[in-house]
This record gives structure tokens, sequence and C-alpha cells, in this order.
């Protein structure tokens, strides 16, 4: 039986684990709001809130219905725009008609319950963030000039304010009163679960599932009926912290927890940037790190920066424990060195050292919410000007995720130079074998993955390098 809220709802119900959260809502449930679009996770029309009640404090986060089996939600709060709706209407609504920003009002819904979402989750108030928190959100008819003005004028009613609460947000009609009651609401809620899905152990003969954002684009309809249970569950998985010079990241871990991290943030000031180019707010909101490398896409951009941190994965069993290289992780196209009841229960790495560098480099057909053509990250040690660590990797050029052995072993030990720099580039496009597809052709592929190699010295020592020379 799963139990959780269904915007003022308690729902019950014994519908299968398997089925999306979407067609409950809109087959079970009737609430219409939400739409069906694209079923890939790219269009938003089916975005919703998930509320999980964490220290008795209940954290939304907007996410994809369309990916999100309803197992997932038990214990927690779930909100379509049918829970934001009131007599009249929200501040969002009404600022979404007064600057133009819905025709057809197919997508409309998902835009208002982001941008909702975004004051519901952010105690600071900036435009831009607003602005940004729709970036899961496509709109085919309207353009999004006005959708942008009234993401602007909706934050002008908190102008002046340092902190929002939902009270705030209650009273100036951004929520209905109900959300005052949902704390309370799912504390009772939470002594209703299943004690079994927080435990140590893994489930044996069970449909193991994370955070969905692929396993429910390829297959969704095959998990329907399937016993499943979800890591998101279980709280060991969960979490980035240092341990013995290490940082150390559960595999449930979702990546905008990543991204928001301050341990993460100290050690790589660019890593949040570089995450944005993931995918959607949604999508980050889901994806977790252990699902993005069993994943074993060629060009996952979460697998691609740790590579290139030389990570170690810690799997388990629930029984027994063992660890390998990510770079050791591959062995061919979706081949794992896992066991199948295995799980990725962390990934670690070293903490870099003084006089570091980091930087990942991505190629795509947009800038933002598109799969890469090619990408590279580069890790490097410098020490009295000369490489004496470093890691490189390289993605979509290869039918894995691709450790650029020897350009590495060329590397160490040596000063930067153009040469240098140019003969590393060479080394690392003896070192791949792309395929010509969608994304390009194996030479256009090759070329950038050139140009990436180059890119990294570029941006971390441009007073080094002379780029008339290299290019």
């Amino acid at each position: 039986m799963i139990n959780f809220i269904l915007n003022n709802k308690t729902i019950s119900t014994d519908s299968p684990l398997g089925i999306t959260l979407l067609d409950f809502i809109r087959k079970e449930e009737h609430l219409t709001g939400t739409k069906e679009g694209c079923r890939e996770g790219d269009c938003g029309a089916c975005t919703i809130l998930i509320g999980d009640l964490i220290d008795n404090k209940v954290k939304y986060k907007s996410a994809n219905s369309c990916l999100m089996p309803l197992g997932d939600v038990d214990g927690k709060h779930v909100v379509t725009i049918e829970g934001i709706n009131q007599d009249e209407l929200t501040p969002v609504q009404e600022a979404l008609v007064d600057e133009g920003g819905t025709q057809c009002g197919f997508c409309t819904p998902g835009f208002v319950v982001s941008l909702t979402g975004y004051f519901l989750t952010h105690e600071a108030i900036n435009p831009i963030e607003a602005i940004d928190s729709m970036n899961g959100n496509i709109c085919r008819c309207t353009g999004y000039a006005g959708i942008k003005r009234a993401a602007i004028k909706s934050t002008s009613l908190f102008n002046g304010l340092k902190r929002i609460s939902t009270e705030d947000l209650v009273n100036k009609k951004f929520l209905p009163d109900y959300f005052l009651e949902i704390p309370k609401r799912l504390i009772e809620l939470q002594k209703l679960r299943d004690k079994s899905k927080s435990g140590n152990g893994l489930p044996d003969k069970r449909v193991l599932v994370s955070g969905g954002t692929d396993l429910y684009v390829q297959k969704w309809e095959s998990l329907i009926d399937e016993d499943l249970f979800f890591i998101s569950d279980v709280n060991e998985l969960k979490g980035i912290s240092i341990e013995d010079n290490r940082i150390k990241i559960g595999g449930a871990t979702t990546v905008s927890e990543i991204e928001n991290s301050p341990i993460l943030q100290q050690y790589f000031p660019n890593l949040k940037n570089d995450l944005r180019l993931f995918g959607s707010i949604p999508i980050r909101n889901r994806a977790t790190i252990g699902g993005n490398i069993v994943n074993a896409s060629p060009i996952g951009d979460l697998t691609n920066i740790l590579l290139a941190l030389n990570s170690t994965l810690h799997l388990t069993n629930g029984k027994s424990k063992r660890e390998i290289f990510l770079k050791d992780f591959y062995k061919g196209y979706k081949t794992l060195d896992k066991l199948e009841d295995e799980i990725i229960a962390a990934v670690s790495f070293r903490i870099p050292r003084e006089n570091s560098f980091f930087n990942f480099e991505k190629v795509s057909k947009r800038t933002y919410l598109d799969i890469a053509s090619v990408n590279s990250s580069m890790y490097l040690e410098l020490s009295d000007g000369i490489i004496v660590e470093v890691h490189i990797s390289a993605g979509g050029v290869a039918p894995i995720p691709l450790y650029l052995a020897r350009t590495r072993e060329f590397l160490l030990n040596k000063n930067i130079s153009d040469e240098v720099i140019s003969d590393a580039a060479e080394i690392a496009t003896s070192e791949i074998s792309p395929i010509s597809d969608a994304r390009g052709s194996a030479e256009y592929k090759t070329l950038l993955l050139r140009q990436l190699i180059l890119a990294h010295f570029i941006k971390l020592f441009p007073e080094l390098i002379d780029i008339g020379e290299l290019v």
C-alpha cells in the first residue's frame, strides 16, 4: 500500500508501484491539469512538485511526473497545478496573463508549477534564478519574453524581504493555506511507511530503481508490474562527506545535491556551472550519481567528470563490499565489471591538492539541456611548473566513457608548453574510436576532442600558451 498526500488529499492506493505518477494523477485521480507531452522529461508539461519530510521540515523539488514511478512518492507530498489553484488567480498566474505569457495554455500549468516551486524552495529571491527555475519547461507558441517578464513581476512582490517562508507565500496567495498543515500531516503519514524500506540490506530479486530519468524513458511500460525497490529510500546511500582525505558521494545522491554541495563548491568552484549543462532542474533533481555511472552512456557528463578525478567505486550487494577504479569499470559497450546483485553504494576521490586544476568541456548541438557530441574533463597538479599528476577523460569518442591513459603518461613530468599541449592532443586523438551518428561524423568528433584538449590548457593556463601556435 502506498500512502501519500496529493495536493490536499491523503491517498492510500494499492496501484502498481511501477506506473508513472503522471498516469496515476490523470487517469486515477482525473487531475488533467498535469499534461502528457513528450513523456521523456524534455517538455515540462507534466511538471509537479515533490515535498519530502526532512528533519520535520518539508523540502520541495520539481520533477517530471512522466518519469517518476508511483511507488517513489510513498510518504511524500505531491503538488499538481490543481493543488496551487485558488478561487482567484495566484500572483504567478496573474503575472503570466498580464505579461502575455500564455496562448494555447498546454504548457502553462508546468510553468506555473515550476515558478511557484522556485518561491517554495528559495528563501532569498532573485529574478534571474526565478527565470532559470523554468528551464525544464518548453513553450511552443507563446515565446519566452512574456514568461520571463512574468517571473520578474512575481519576484517584485517580495522586494525588501531578505527571507520568505511558506507563511509569506500563503499570505500573498502564492499558495493555498493547506500548505501550512503539510509538515504535521507528513509526520503522521511517515508512521505508516513500510519499515523495511529504510533497512540496511538490499532486497533479493527485485528491480532496483534510482532516479529513473533514463530507465523510464526507455522501458516504463515493462516496469509497471515489476516488484520495484527504490534506492532513494535507502538513507545510507545518500550524502556527501569527507573521509580519510577523500570526498565520498553516496550512490543515491542526486545531481542537484552534488551541484549545491558546500563541500564540492569549496574544492570545485566551477562545478555548479558545469552541471547546469547536465539537464533541466527537474532532471537534476531526480538523476543520481550511481544511476549515471551504471547507465554507462559513452557521453555521460557526470561519469566524464568522475573519470578525470580518478574516482573509486564502492560496490555492495548488502552482504559484501568491494572497490574498483571507475576507469576499470567499463569493459565494453554497456558492459560493466559489476555482479547482477551489486549496486554502487558510493563514489570517492582524493581531495584536490594544493596547486591543482580542474576543467570540464562539452560540445553539444544546444548549449543547455542536450546530450554531448563530445565532452572531456581534466584534472592536473603542478609542482615547480612540472605536471606531477594528471587524469583526462573523453566522451562520445568510444563505446565506453574513456580514460585517456596514454595521454596521461605522455604529460607526466612535462612542462606546459605549446609543443607539449599540441602533442598531447594528437596522442588523445590516437586513443579514440569514434563513429558517425546523429551527433556528428567520426572526423568531426576527432577534431572536437583535439580542440577540447587544447581548451583545457587554454582555459587553465592562458599565460603559458600562445593560442596562435596551437590553432
